[in-house]
């Protein structure tokens, strides 16, 4: 059996409110206490290490910490969060993990990320009808992006020319200068600032794109939003965010759903909810009534007798439940009851006439209540 992972906020030895300074000297503390390169030839070290970088890598990206808040490890599996089991403690630079937290001034080996790098995330807003979260829909919507120049193929450059070999950093895209820091003089290590990292110099570039190798865009694409979706969730669309650096995947798209509220029906969670109106007579001598739910109008009979507030459940009449096809919440009516205005005399004086022939053996609360009372407050 796969050992459990455990939580994120309890590696990191943090709160679920942690601030993203929180989550940083959090990192910090563990990376430099266990770091294979201060603990060598300890597996142990190693593992603690590689939980740390695991979970900081989630909670200090907004978008996943969003996602493991909402549905935890689960949501790390196949939705872009996923791949860390091919992580390596030795692809780790001691000095550019200090370097990330102390501006540099540890200095180290600095080793160049050469290879390919995913493109960013993008997200996007998605404001949904009542009925359209709760049954899904298809939606096209429309958005801009950066995208690879379709004039140059992303290369920067005009057409029969190509990049040149940066002069300053010799294509490596970075240099290493001496810094004198209280800990003596250490070996500094950074993108060149001559060809800001990229290694390669562009002479001649694209009219289209200015030498960047890449265009903002607007895109059109058409969404199927599934069925039982809430304010808050957060849809992924795999590659469509921006496009990576030197050969790697696009970034995908989140989309944050955001419902509009119901003038009849209350949502909690896959539950719905409504108030029905009814009468006096429908309350005290029973009746069959249209009771409304998102698929329509429900034929039900209420009780005699019926109180106020009094509610009744319908089973499986709620929202779809995400993923489990054919597995609904439930539909929860509550009974308001409505007392009639403008009477007229002849409509007064039945009401007193009947009212008369009533005593406590017709209500439930009354003498409860008054007996409680007058036992307090001798009234």
């Amino acid at each position: 059996m796969a050992e459990q992972k455990r939580d994120y906020y309890e590696v990191l030895g943090v709160g679920k409110s942690a601030t993203d300074d929180d989550l940083k000297k959090a990192y910090r503390k563990l990376a430099k206490k266990y770091h294979p390169d201060l603990n060598p030839n300890d597996k142990e070290a190693e593992a603690k290490f590689k939980e740390a970088n695991e979970a900081y890598a989630v909670l200090s990206d907004g978008d996943k910490r969003r996602q493991y808040d909402q549905f935890g490890h689960a949501g790390m599996d196949g939705q872009g969060f996923s791949g860390f089991g091919g992580f390596n403690a030795a692809d780790i630079d001691l000095g550019d993990l200090f370097g990330s937290f102390f501006g540099g001034a540890f200095g180290g080996g600095g080793r160049r990320r050469s290879g390919p790098v995913k493109g960013a995330n993008l997200k996007y807003g998605m404001t949904l009808d009542f009925m359209e979260a709760a049954f899904g829909v298809e939606k096209t919507i429309n958005f801009s992006k950066e995208d690879v120049c379709e004039v140059c193929s992303g290369a920067g450059t005009a057409a029969g020319s190509s990049p040149e070999t940066c002069p300053t950093c010799k294509g490596a895209g970075r240099i290493q200068q001496q810094t004198q820091t209280l800990f003596g003089i250490t070996m500094v290590t950074k993108d060149c600032p001559a060809c800001g990292g990229r290694g390669t110099i562009i002479r001649n570039p694209c009219s289209s794109c200015g030498g960047r190798g890449r265009k903002v865009k607007k895109k059109d694409l058409k969404i199927k939003v599934p069925a039982g979706v809430d304010t808050g969730d957060m849809l992924p669309i795999p590659g469509e965010g921006e496009p990576g650096q030197r050969g790697g995947p696009y970034g995908d798209l989140y989309i944050q759903i955001k419902v509009k509220p119901h003038p009849v029906f209350e949502r909690k969670g896959y539950h719905t909810y409504c108030d029905v109106p009814i009468t006096y007579a429908q309350a005290a001598l029973g009746a069959d009534i249209d009771l409304p739910t998102i698929d329509g109008k429900v034929t039900t009979h209420i009780k005699e007798g019926t109180q106020p507030f009094d509610t009744i459940s319908l089973r499986g009449k709620g929202i779809p439940i995400k993923n489990r096809p054919g597995n609904r919440g439930d539909h929860i009516c509550r009974f308001i009851l409505e007392v009639p205005l403008h009477l007229n005399e002849d409509q007064k004086a039945v009401l007193k006439q009947f009212e008369s022939t009533l005593n406590e053996k017709n209500y439930q609360k009354r003498s409860g209540f008054f007996n409680k009372v007058k036992d307090i407050f001798g009234i």
